[in-house]
């Protein structure tokens, strides 16, 4: 693996039931942590998909990957524990996961963990293949973002405009599902 393994912290109230990460635990490049983290690993040139920030881009390639999994109302508690994590923005994309929040704490353009997580693998030019395998709303979520598959068994390429810079950013400092 010539890049950092990839950190999510996850936060126990997020439902199994409904979490598109867990399926990423056995992957060698993936570490899943509970929060609070307990024993927290060394995030030195490590950069956390968040809502503000400048956007991720292939100028992050030798970073590693925070992602801070949990439902958006947790987002402000588990992001001040990562506070000092640089923090990277995904814009531009839209999610397939059909959610919605009782609390109005879904924002209009975030994006499921898994899409968010998927998108900086494929800016990083990181390798995702497998990555939206038991995810749900793949297909819906590769055509809504004019992501097209070369074939089922290769990676998924995005459709860009020469005009259009591939970069991206997500609307809240963690992402849901």
């Amino acid at each position: 693996m010539d890049y950092p393994v990839t950190v999510i912290v996850r936060h126990p109230k997020e439902s199994p039931r409904k979490c598109s990460i867990l399926p990423l635990r056995h992957r060698p490049d993936v570490l899943l942590l509970p929060h609070p983290v307990k024993d927290r690993p060394d995030l030195t040139g490590y950069i956390r998909l968040a809502a503000e920030g400048p956007p991720l881009t292939d100028a992050d390639r030798s970073s590693g990957i925070l992602l801070l999994d949990g439902s958006w109302r947790w987002a402000g508690v588990m992001t001040r524990d990562f506070a000092d994590v640089p923090p990277r923005s995904l814009a531009g994309y839209h999610t397939a996961y059909p959610r919605v929040s009782k609390q109005g704490t879904d924002p209009d353009n975030g994006l499921a963990s898994i899409e968010a997580l998927y998108i900086a693998y494929r800016i990083l030019g990181r390798p995702a293949d497998g990555m939206l395998d038991e995810y749900r709303w793949a297909e819906e979520f590769l055509r809504l973002n004019d992501f097209v598959a070369a074939s089922a068994a290769s990676a998924v390429e995005p459709k860009q405009t020469p005009d259009e810079p591939y970069n991206a950013s997500v609307r809240a400092a963690t992402t849901h599902g």
